[in-house]
C-alpha cells in the first residue's frame, strides 16, 4: 500500500459531538490548501493515484465481493462484471492515455493570430464533491473518483451512500490507505450530512441519484455558481415491434431488466408493444426467466435482493398494478421479489408514474409505432431508450424521433462496457457525461490560451483606433481566414 498519511482521511460526522456546528470545515480547508500547492497537477502524481486505485481493486477483491453480497446479494460473477472489472478497465485506460489527455491541444488560427501560439490547456477545477448512489456502490463511486482525482488532478471529497453499508465501510476504511490522503477525503453520513456538505462552496459537484434529489443538489450548487454533472434516472421505455423474434427479444429484455434485481438506472423500465406481440412476448419472458434463474428464482445465486426494507415495501406496493402475468411472489424477511411481468397496465397507475428500480416489468399496449413514439415523447426524456425490431427502419425511426440520454437498438445497456461511449442524461435524466476520456474532459476546465510573441507589438497595432476604411477591410479579411494549426 502507498498513500500519504494525511490528517483524517475519513470524516464521519455522525459520531461528532452535537456542539460541532460544521464537522466538515477543517477537512475542506485542508483539501483546498493541498490543491493550492499544485500537488495534484503533475502527471506523475496522477499516475501514482491511478496505480494505487488499481492495487486497491486487486488486493481487496474478495473483501469487495463480500461487501457487495452483503448489500445487494450480488454473486461474485456479477460483482466482477458490473463493478470491479469495469472499474479496472477505466483505470487501465486512464493510465495508458493520461499523458495524451493532459497535453495542450493546439487549435486552428486565423491570419491575425498566425504568428501566435494558440492552444487549450486542460486543468483541474479544484475541490470536487462526489455524491455516490447505493445501487452500484463501487462502480458509481470509483469511476467518478478515478476521473476527478486520479486523472484530472482535482482534490476530492467522496460521499458514498450510507444505504449500501458494507461497501461504504470498505471505501471509508480501506480505500484511503491506497491514495494520497492530503488531497482526498471520505465523508460519511446520510441526507442531513449531505445537506451540510452542500452548504459549502465546491468547484465541481458530481451527483448520481434520483431526479428529486438532483434538483436539491443543483439548487445548492446554484448558490455558489458551481458546475454540476447530474447522473439521474427516470422511466426507460423499451419498444418491441411486431416484426421480431419474441424469444430473442425476451432474453435480452429479461437479462437487462432483472440484472442486479432491476436496480439499474439504465434498465428497461417498461415495454411498449401491440396486444399481439404481448401475447407472444409474455411466454417468452417466462421462458427466459426460468432459463436464467430456474424454477425457483429465490434459490438462484444469480438473482440479487432489494437494497432495503423501505425500497422493498415501495416495490411490493407496485405489484398491485395491472395483472401479474409472470412472478409476483415476494418475501420481506429476505427482501426478495421474484422477476415479475405485469400486463393490462394503465398509464395512470403508480407503476407507470415513478421509476420502478426493481425486478418488475410492466407491459403497456400501443396500436402502432407512431403511438409508441408519441407515448414516449409526452413524458420526461428518459435516461435510456431501447427499440427491438428486425427492421432497421423501425429502429432508426425511434432513434430519430425521440430524445434520451442513451439508446440501444436491439440491445440493452452494453454501452456501459465501452469506454469510447459517454454515459449521461438529458432533461429529467440529468446533465453532463462521463466514462473514458469524456470523464477527463468533464472534470477538467478547458482553458483557452493564446500566446503572442512580445516582438510582434507593431504588427498588432492595426487593431488600435483611430480606424480608417482600410482597417475594416484588412481586419475582416484577417479574422475570417483560417490558417494552419501549428503552434
Amino acid at each position: 500500500m502507498s498513500g500519504k498519511e494525511g490528517k483524517g482521511a475519513v470524516k464521519d460526522s455522525r459520531s461528532q459531538p452535537t456542539l460541532v456546528t460544521d464537522p466538515f470545515e477543517d477537512t475542506l480547508r485542508r483539501l483546498r490548501e493541498a490543491f493550492r500547492t499544485g500537488r495534484t497537477r503533475p502527471a506523475e502524481f496522477r499516475a501514482a493515484q491511478l496505480k494505487g486505485l488499481s492495487r486497491f481493486l486487486q488486493e481487496n477483491k474478495q473483501l469487495l465481493q463480500e461487501a457487495l453480497a452483503q448489500d445487494l446479494h450480488k454473486s461474485d460473477f456479477e460483482s466482477d462484471m458490473s463493478e470491479i472489472v469495469l472499474c479496472q478497465n477505466q483505470v487501465h485506460l486512464a493510465l495508458s492515455s493520461l499523458n495524451t489527455w493532459m497535453k495542450d491541444e493546439p487549435v486552428a488560427k486565423n491570419l491575425f493570430t498566425q504568428l501566435d501560439s494558440a492552444f487549450i490547456r486542460k486543468e483541474p477545477f479544484g475541490l470536487v464533491l462526489i455524491i455516490a448512489p447505493w445501487n452500484y456502490p463501487l462502480n458509481l463511486t470509483l469511476v467518478p473518483l478515478r476521473c476527478s482525482f486520479d486523472t484530472a488532478g482535482n482534490c476530492v471529497v467522496l460521499k458514498p451512500s450510507e444505504i449500501s453499508q458494507g461497501t461504504e465501510k470498505v471505501l471509508a476504511e480501506v480505500l484511503p490507505q491506497y491514495l494520497d490522503r492530503s488531497c482526498f477525503a471520505v465523508v460519511l453520513g446520510g441526507p442531513e450530512e449531505a445537506g451540510q456538505l452542500l452548504e459549502h462552496k465546491f468547484d465541481y459537484i458530481f451527483f448520481t441519484g434520483s431526479p428529486r434529489v438532483g434538483k436539491i443538489v443543483m439548487a445548492a450548487a446554484a448558490k455558489h455558481l458551481t458546475p454540476v454533472t447530474l447522473e439521474l434516472g427516470g422511466k426507460n421505455p423499451c419498444y418491441v415491434d411486431d416484426d421480431c423474434d419474441p424469444q430473442t427479444v425476451a432474453n435480452r429484455v429479461a437479462f437487462f431488466r432483472y440484472f442486479s434485481c432491476g436496480q439499474t438506472c439504465v434498465a428497461p423500465d417498461y415495454v411498449l408493444c401491440s396486444p399481439e406481440m404481448q401475447g407472444r412476448l409474455v411466454p417468452a419472458l417466462q421462458s427466459a426467466i426460468t432459463r436464467f434463474y430456474g424454477e425457483d428464482p429465490r434459490s438462484s445465486p444469480d438473482l440479487g435482493r432489494i437494497i432495503s426494507d423501505k425500497h422493498f415495501q415501495r416495490l411490493q406496493g407496485l405489484l398491485g398494478c395491472g395483472c401479474v402475468a409472470v412472478g409476483g411472489q415476494s418475501d420481506g424477511s429476505d427482501r426478495y421479489i421474484a422477476p415479475t411481468v405485469l400486463v393490462d397496465v394503465q398509464e395512470t397507475e403508480p407503476v407507470m408514474r415513478e421509476e420502478i428500480f426493481g425486478p418488475i416489468l410492466p407491459i403497456v399496449n400501443v396500436r402502432s409505432l407512431d403511438e409508441a413514439i408519441d407515448f414516449i415523447n409526452r413524458r420526461e426524456k428518459p435516461l435510456a431508450l431501447y427499440a427491438f425490431s428486425n427492421s432497421g427502419q423501425v429502429v432508426n425511426q425511434v432513434l430519430d424521433q425521440t430524445s434520451s440520454g442513451n439508446f440501444g437498438g436491439n440491445e440493452g445497456f452494453v454501452y456501459l462496457t465501452l469506454s469510447s461511449m459517454p454515459l449521461g442524461g438529458v432533461g429529467n435524466g440529468g446533465m453532463g457525461r462521463y466514462h473514458g476520456k469524456f470523464s477527463f474532459d468533464t472534470f477538467s476546465h478547458h482553458r483557452a490560451c493564446p500566446h503572442c510573441h512580445p516582438g510582434l507589438g507593431k504588427l498588432k497595432q492595426i487593431i488600435y483606433p483611430p480606424y480608417a476604411n482600410w482597417h475594416k477591410k484588412l481586419m475582416t479579411w484577417a479574422l475570417g481566414a483560417q490558417g494552419c494549426t501549428l503552434l
